[in-house]
């Protein structure tokens, strides 16, 4: 019974720390940069405390030792808590906040914002009402392409060229983020335009679900021109941009410089596998990704190891170092040179090559 306890206990690490920087924004002054704060302190944690633990797993009876309900629930409470980040923002600005505490409140609010979109991963892998939670989750961050893009562009062309969201050797996290994000709604209007051309509807039309979830991000956009004006639009703005760059900061993070040749099975290796015990309990196990692409529909508590490659360093640390490119290239170069040693095919070794040459990589490391 404690096992189990605990067990659920650590995947509310996330949302608490997310309740505590909506109430930092409410409470003002200094109280503001809780989130930013936060991160930082995730960041320490992470770097120092490396060891790997494992899923939720299950019971002598073979039930998962989550509890499925709660764990649902309480994604499904992240969108309102999500809508009450956003509307603590804008009342700020709305009675006058400025300067250095309009900043603090905007950077906590885009940062936690951006954590509390795993949520809205997690739910695009569903169907019906949970699969709507998260198009309202990613519409609102302004990432209204992500839930269709995400899992036929992203979950098909894993590794591949056509997928926006990998990104290639050399590319730093800077310019992934347009690539990926415009590249991931490209493919969603591409998409909608070639199946509404087949069923000889047109584009311009409420059944088109690229449409349809950039409308769905308006009362964001109406709140904010509320709260200030122009002020609030840019406060917006920003609000997106840092949230929408953690979550390309994951696709990032997650394919750093993995290869697929076009056409070949999908492997565990295609994955980098992040399980240091603060990254997985803070992301819900999104770390355990060859797992989730081998089995996309699985709930992130019946997630397993599967003996994918592995960094050795959760999210946190990663994030920090990709903020330096340098930094982050130099890391990167020798957990590639193992994967091309110990896990390329041979057809992925001969993309290696010329992808190790684009990005300065020495070949022989």
């Amino acid at each position: 019974m404690f096992k189990k306890l605990a067990i659920n206990a650590r995947y509310f690490i996330a949302p608490l720390l997310i309740v505590a920087a909506l109430f930092g924004v409410i409470a003002g002054g200094p109280w503001v940069w809780t989130g930013v704060f936060l991160l930082g302190v995730g960041i320490i944690i992470d770097t120092l405390y490396t060891r790997q633990t494992m899923g939720a797993g299950f019971d002598d009876e073979g039930e998962t030792n989550a509890n499925p309900t709660l764990m649902n629930l309480t994604m499904y409470l992240m969108l309102p808590v999500f809508v009450a980040l956003q509307c603590a923002l804008a009342y700020q600005i709305y009675n006058g906040m400025v300067g250095a505490e309009l900043l603090g409140a905007v950077l906590s609010s885009g940062i936690f914002a951006g954590i509390g979109i795993i949520y809205g991963h997690e739910l695009a892998h569903t169907k019906g009402f949970s699969f709507i939670i998260a198009r309202w989750m990613m519409a609102l961050s302004g990432s209204a392409h992500f839930c269709y893009a995400h899992v036929y562009n992203h979950h098909l062309e894993l590794g591949c060229e056509n997928d926006p969201a990998t990104a290639p050797r050399g590319r730093s996290l800077y310019a992934h983020l347009p690539k990926s994000h415009f590249g991931q709604s490209k493919f969603l209007y591409t998409m909608e335009k070639q199946r509404l051309k087949r069923l000889g509807v047109p584009f311009l039309t409420w059944q088109n679900r690229w449409i349809r979830g950039y409308a769905m991000s308006l009362p964001t956009i109406a709140l904010f021109w509320f709260a200030g004006a122009w002020l609030g639009i840019a406060c917006m703005g920003l609000l997106w941009l840092i949230s929408n760059f953690e979550l390309e900061a994951l696709n990032y993070l997650e394919h750093y410089g993995l290869i697929r040749e076009t056409g070949s099975p999908i492997d565990y290796r295609h994955s980098w596998d992040n399980s240091t015990m603060f990254t997985s309990w803070f992301f819900i196990e999104i770390g355990r990704q060859a797992d989730h692409h081998d089995r996309g529909e699985t709930h992130f508590w019946e997630l397993d190891e599967v003996g994918a490659p592995n960094c050795g360093n959760g999210y946190f640390t990663l994030f920090a170092l990709a903020l330096i490119p340098p930094l982050f290239h130099k890391y990167m170069e020798k957990q590639l040179a193992n994967w091309d040693a110990n896990e390329a095919s041979e057809g992925e070794l001969k993309i290696s090559e010329e992808m190790n040459a684009v990005a300065g990589y020495s070949q022989n490391n």
